[in-house]
Parts: structure tokens; C-alpha cells; sequence
């Protein structure tokens, strides 16, 4: 069963930029869809975006779109979420998930 580990969450301040990290532990990565989740504190988990397989396709919630970017390489079995211009209501777990299995998560804390 494929694992994934997101990395990369921070303190940033608002206004600026922060790419997440999603390293899967084997190569089924590269033939599943993979989406990006959030949760903020008191707050139900939030759809990001989900990309196809081999990314021709992706789509994003309004809340992102224009903002974020999700990429994957699939030789590397990684997928990434490019997050710009970020607001304090950005400010959440972020999770990376295929089919029903869903890393640990990764803080990102928006404030200045």
C-alpha cells in the first residue's frame, strides 16, 4: 500500500510564497489521480485541486485558483503544491491524498 509524506509547511508571511512537497512511496503514484486537502482549525477539511495522472489536467477550488499550482513528477513519485500570494486564511494542515489514502499532513502558518 503506497504511503505519502508531504513536507515543506512553515511560518510565511503574507504576500509570499511557499511550494509543499508529496513523496509517494511507490511508483502507483504515477498512475492514480492526486489531490491536495486543507484543514484550518475549526474547520472541515477543504478541497485544493486534484490532478490526472499525468497532469495534463488539473483543477482547483475558487478559493486557489490563480494562486496555486500542482505539479507532479512522476519519475520522482512526488507531487508538489506552488502556493503564492498567501493570505491568512490560508493557514492550515495541508494534506496530499490518493484514492482513500492520505498522508500525515503538513502545518502552514500565514501571519506576520
Amino acid at each position: 500500500q503506497v504511503q505519502l509524506v508531504e513536507s515543506g509547511g512553515r511560518l510565511v508571511q503574507p504576500g509570499g510564497s511557499l511550494t509543499l512537497s508529496c513523496q509517494a512511496s511507490d511508483s502507483s503514484f504515477g498512475t492514480l489521480n492526486m489531490s491536495w486537502y486543507r484543514q484550518a482549525p475549526g474547520h472541515q477539511r477543504e478541497w485544493i485541486g486534484t490532478t490526472t495522472p499525468t497532469g495534463a489536467y488539473t483543477n482547483y477550488a475558487d478559493s486557489v485558483k490563480g494562486r496555486f499550482t500542482i505539479s507532479r513528477d512522476n519519475a520522482k513519485n512526488i507531487a508538489y503544491l506552488q502556493m503564492s500570494s498567501l493570505k491568512s486564511e490560508d493557514t492550515a494542515v495541508y494534506y496530499c491524498t490518493q484514492t482513500s489514502i492520505w498522508g500525515q499532513g503538513t502545518q502552514v502558518t500565514v501571519s506576520s
